[in-house]
């Protein structure tokens, strides 16, 4: 018989609306039971609107109620470590979003309360850009590349005009978070293990940006990073992240090697192979057995079951990346080389 699950929903934005609530209702047996927004009127808004029976007055309310069996924490960075702490605390399992935390020492918080409460499933959302991990892991094992020397991973973009995504750029938000850059980090450290130390520069260009209500916000989170990362084995890596315009060629990652270059573009899911002195680059296959797909709900669910276990991604990765991203801003400040 499969065991039912109540799920309880910490904000109600955009990756809730696309991605979670159409992934738990395709589950058989889950139920979105409750939902809390970011004020009364949102909360209504967001429950008619996606037919969510329960609403709460805050969160500490869905947290409470013994009719949740699960929280999903849809909020902005500020609220997930106290959300998810607390929820933990009266028996739920969580799933936060991506980022962890607004910081590695909220991030080592939420372990600690995940390891007080071994029979309670605690995952985060992944990065998204992993479409092709498992290939690229095999093909270094494999040698593809020879012996690897250095990587570069980039993404430019996605700063919104509009007050719609100003939290991002707001600290007292998002805290050490930078636009992509802990999405573009947890997806290296998957294929090269994580970083042992890091250097970086941080610029803030656009000091203001719109708010929801069209009046002018303080932007406090740098608009322009750029950081140089060892990892093991003696590979650097270079990571470049913008919120103007698009990089060359792709927002994506490559790896280079002695035996040749990979190259991974992230927004069009493609894996292309160039070997040392080849004219040009060669799309490689991502067999379908290795290629990751979004199945975030479907894996909370499984593990909450008992089904499969937390593969993408448990805290104590999030606490890893939260730790490069607070040693990222440590570099930028000293201007010296931060060892994790």
């Amino acid at each position: 018989m499969t065991e039912r699950v109540r799920i309880g929903l910490v904000g109600a934005g955009g990756i809730a609306r696309a991605r979670h609530v159409p992934g738990f209702r395709a589950l058989p047996g889950v139920e979105l039971a409750g939902v809390v927004n970011r004020s009364p009127a949102s909360t209504e808004r967001a429950a008619a609107e996606l037919g969510i029976p329960r609403r709460y007055p805050s969160w500490e309310a869905l947290v409470a109620d013994p009719a949740i069996d699960a929280v999903v924490v849809a909020a902005w960075p500020y609220l997930h470590a106290p959300v998810a702490i607390a929820a933990l605390g009266a028996g739920k399992h969580v799933l936060v979003e991506g980022r962890m935390a607004m910081d590695a020492g909220e991030a080592r918080a939420m372990l600690a309360a995940s390891a007080a409460r071994p029979d309670r499933v605690a995952m985060l959302v992944p990065a998204p850009f992993g479409f092709a991990d498992a290939t690229i892991r095999r093909l270094l094992a494999e040698g593809m590349l020879g012996e690897l020397r250095v990587g570069r991973a980039a993404w430019a973009g996605g700063i919104a005009p509009t007050g719609r995504d100003q939290w991002r750029r707001e600290r007292r938000h998002s805290g050490n978070n930078v636009m992509t850059l802990g999405i573009l980090y947890e997806t290296v450290a998957r294929w090269l293990g994580h970083a042992t130390a890091v250097g970086a520069s941080l610029r803030t260009f656009a000091t203001t940006q719109p708010g929801p209500d069209g009046e002018p916000v303080v932007a406090d989170i740098p608009d322009v990073a750029v950081v140089v990362a060892s990892f093991p084995g003696d590979v650097v890596v270079t990571f470049e992240v913008a919120g103007y315009g698009r990089p060359d060629p792709v927002n994506g990652a490559t790896l280079v090697g002695t035996g040749g270059v990979l190259r991974a573009d992230f927004a069009g899911s493609r894996l292309e192979f160039a070997a040392a002195g080849a004219p040009g680059f060669a799309e490689v296959e991502v067999p379908a057995g290795e290629r990751w797909s979004w199945r975030v709900e479907a894996e909370f669910v499984g593990a909450i079951r008992g089904e499969e276990p937390v593969r993408l991604t448990d805290f104590a990765t999030g606490v890893r990346y939260m730790a490069f991203t607070d040693a990222v801003h440590e570099a930028a400040r000293t201007g010296c080389q931060v060892a994790l």
